[in-house]
């Protein structure tokens, strides 16, 4: 090699070094920004590019009684984001022919109410069963069994409750869902989701530092979960004081909510999924990340097992998140991914996670509607919510904020006590979909918490009458009338 070739071969290094540490200074800026504005103990990120791991870093303090730092083996609690490796579960046995997408779950479960037999495979996935949820029966404070003592009992009793709506029609987050997911794959697969889940994904992927379990259980190196509260045993305080958390999962429903793992685990695991290891052809893959659908047709909010599906244009992004702590996305078109994990309930990495994927693509962030208006509102006020979508409409009439992202951003702005924030994008959400019930429901629940009930009726009023049946809607109504 000649000198001058080596000259030029190491101004190359210098640069691409260079290149790598602004990236990492840039991730490191957003990280320490949003910790401190958040008040978010510990984190860990891991960011995959062109199926490798790039970034692999820890902030912060994992166990804050003990002083113990996040390292790179502390383990984070996913919360729902187990939800994708059940819907990872689920096409792998739909690959086998053991599992059609389009049956009626009874034809794998045996005695269930009639009013749940039809209800498909993928309407489960995509939680618009219209089932009732199984954390209407379990214990409020820790979501456990409590005085039920079984799960028989909690699964018996779950069953003799109504329908939440008819299935296919709307909507719903819900966990019974995905136990009756867990159930399929015990009985499918032979063997307890737990083994199925270790055995298909962990052991082939490579994730020493994967397992299930709760606050009972005994996890090496975990970083338990904290929250803020000014309420405690009926007591305010003048502060918000930083408590442990304590969350139970039972068994069947681990399949819901109940893996805890690093973020270099979660990125090995995109990076084999991606890769072929766990699905074997890419057209699995394609109807995993492809949403469902309503009675009408129209697309559902969820793809299969994703809660997080982003199907812009460009730059399309599909991903999870979990117990307001978790979250990570996947961008196949940028051969990209962020996996974001904290250990504070309410910490909601989804709302800075797009941001960061823009270090190391701009587009991304600027592709990002909900992303733009995070950033600009938090320097201009919420209040300018409208005249800023507005504006940005006249110079790019493609911009259009989801409607689900915003109204999903809003309710975790609501959940910090922020309501006059809230209720601004509530208004803006009502404003861009003024056909939508459910915009008019979230703006009437948002305009009770700031003591406006002359205003929430009328929204209340609107959403039942786009949507005769929003019960949900008539009871809140009935509420403030009476």
């Amino acid at each position: 090699m000649t000198l001058k070739l080596k000259i030029l071969l190491l101004f190359f290094i210098s640069g691409s070094n260079l290149f790598a540490q602004n990236k990492v200074s840039e991730v490191d800026a957003i990280v320490q920004r949003e910790m401190k504005e958040r008040r978010i103990p510990g984190l860990q990120i891991a960011i995959v590019q062109h199926g490798k791991i790039i970034l692999n870093k820890s902030y912060g303090i994992a166990n804050i009684q003990d002083s113990v730092p996040v390292s790179n083996k502390s383990i984070f609690s996913i919360n729902s984001c187990t939800k994708v490796f059940t819907g990872v579960a689920i096409m792998q046995l739909v690959e086998e022919g053991k599992i059609e997408l389009s049956a009626p779950v009874s034809r794998y479960i045996d005695d269930l109410p009639v009013s749940w037999q039809p209800v498909t495979i993928k309407q489960l996935l995509t939680h618009i069963s219209g089932l009732p949820d199984i954390l209407k029966v379990f214990d409020n404070t820790t979501y456990g069994l409590g005085a039920l003592g079984s799960e028989a009992k909690a699964w018996e009793k779950t069953k003799t409750l109504p329908m939440d709506f008819k299935t296919g029609e709307q909507f719903s987050y819900n966990q019974t869902n995905y136990c009756l997911l867990g159930m399929v794959i015990d009985k499918l697969s032979g063997m307890p989701f737990t083994e199925f889940f270790t055995e298909r994904q962990f052991k082939v992927v490579g994730m020493p530092h994967t397992l299930f379990g709760d606050s009972r259980d005994v996890i090496p190196h975990f970083a338990p979960t904290y929250f803020y509260r000014k309420n405690l045993d009926g007591q305010k305080l003048n502060e918000e004081k930083l408590i442990n958390n304590y969350a139970e999962f039972p068994p069947f429903r681990r399949a819901a909510a109940g893996i805890n793992c690093t973020a270099e685990d979660m990125a090995n695991w995109v990076i084999a999924l991606q890769d072929g290891k766990l699905l074997k052809t890419k057209a699995a893959l394609n109807t995993m990340w492809t949403a469902g659908s309503y009675n009408n047709g129209k697309p559902t909010q969820w793809a299969l097992g994703w809660g997080v599906a982003k199907f812009r244009p460009r730059h399309k992004a599909i991903g999870m998140t979990g117990g307001g702590r978790s979250a990570f996305l996947v961008y196949p078109d940028d051969d990209l991914a962020v996996v974001v994990l904290t250990n504070l309930g309410g910490g909601t990495p989804e709302d800075f996670i797009e941001e960061i994927a823009g270090c190391y693509n701009p587009e991304i962030a600027a592709a990002d509607p909900i992303t733009f208006l995070r950033i600009n509102l938090q320097k201009q006020g919420y209040e300018k919510a409208i005249e800023l979508v507005n504006a940005e409409k006249k110079k790019n009439p493609g911009f259009q904020p989801d409607e689900n992202e915003l109204n999903d951003w809003a309710y975790r702005i609501m959940s910090k006590g922020k309501y006059k924030e809230a209720q601004e994008l509530f208004k803006l959400n009502a404003s861009l979909y003024p056909e939508s019930w459910n915009v008019y429901d979230s703006y009437g629940e948002v305009l009770l918490k700031n003591n406006q009930k002359e205003e929430a009726v009328k929204m209340y009023k609107k959403s039942i009458e786009l949507n005769p049946q929003n019960e949900n809607g008539k009871k809140v109504l009935a509420q403030i009338l009476k």
